[in-house]
């Protein structure tokens, strides 16, 4: 068996909390497959709000500042916070985000089509696209 050398490349560099928050991805995540079943704009939304969380994993972005810093539309944010819904890695009341612990296992399936249903009636965001959606108004790229 080979022994794995764990000493710090450049130990005066070890990350520490410090006194402030410290972001955190269980080392599951990759072994286990969940990074794997993320589409891109998925995989950056979920560390967006684990760098974004609390220690209880609550983040309270707005989705224009997240669609700002992560440089995606309106629509695609919708997408991928629905996917991060369905995947069970993360909740959203329509005004906070938390990013729950791992499931058992990972879920490849398709996220949920755009809709107007349940949690979604209190999301701004949602609200927004859909009325634009019915007034047939263009989208700016990077809203």
């Amino acid at each position: 068996m080979t022994t794995i050398h764990r000493t710090p490349i450049i130990p005066q560099r070890v990350r520490s909390i410090g006194g402030q928050s410290f972001a955190f991805l269980p080392h599951r995540f990759l072994r286990e497959g969940f990074f794997a079943s993320l589409a891109p704009d998925e995989l950056r939304l979920y560390v967006l709000l684990v760098l974004a969380a609390d220690r209880n994993g609550l983040s309270f972005y707005h989705y224009d500042s997240i669609c700002s810093l992560l440089e995606i539309t309106l629509e695609t944010y919708l997408r991928a916070r629905n996917a991060l819904i369905d995947r069970d890695l993360i909740a959203f009341d329509g005004t906070r985000f938390q990013v729950l612990s791992l499931p058992d296992q990972p879920r490849f399936n398709n996220p949920a089509p755009l809709t107007s249903d349940a949690d979604d009636n209190r999301d701004p965001a949602t609200i927004r696209t859909i009325i634009q959606q019915s007034l047939g108004v263009r989208r700016p790229q990077n809203t």
